[in-house]
């Protein structure tokens, strides 16, 4: 993957800012916390993103507070009408869910990338 680092099962995406000088990253699709890092080198970024992360659970943590995780395992996906009908009529001939049946492509897909 270009430009994504993970932690302890936190996405963040890379940028650089020619301005500054310095690598940037923030941690995606936090709906209630930021998570941000730094760094001049990419052994700064690496270093200050996980001292992010760490710092952010050790203060959910000492709050008593649940860490706020990007992905919680379920997803709405549109998938236009006839894609959703081809899923739905698969679906049942193999007799699964449809939720099931996505499931399984995804898990297809990733594992043939």
């Amino acid at each position: 993957m270009k430009n994504i680092m993970t932690y302890k099962g936190y996405l963040a995406k890379i940028e650089y800012s020619d301005e500054d000088e310095c690598f940037y990253g923030k941690v995606e699709g936090m709906k209630n916390d930021l998570i941000c890092f730094e760094g001049n080198n990419v052994e700064e970024l690496k270093k200050d993103f996980k001292n992010a992360i760490d710092h952010y659970l050790k203060t959910c943590e000492e709050l008593k507070q649940k860490p706020e995780m990007q992905c919680k395992g379920s997803l709405n996906v549109r998938l236009g009408p006839e894609l959703h009908n081809q899923a739905k009529i698969k679906s049942e001939e193999k007799s699964i869910s449809i939720n099931e049946f996505i499931k399984q492509a995804v898990e297809k897909y990733i594992n043939i990338c």
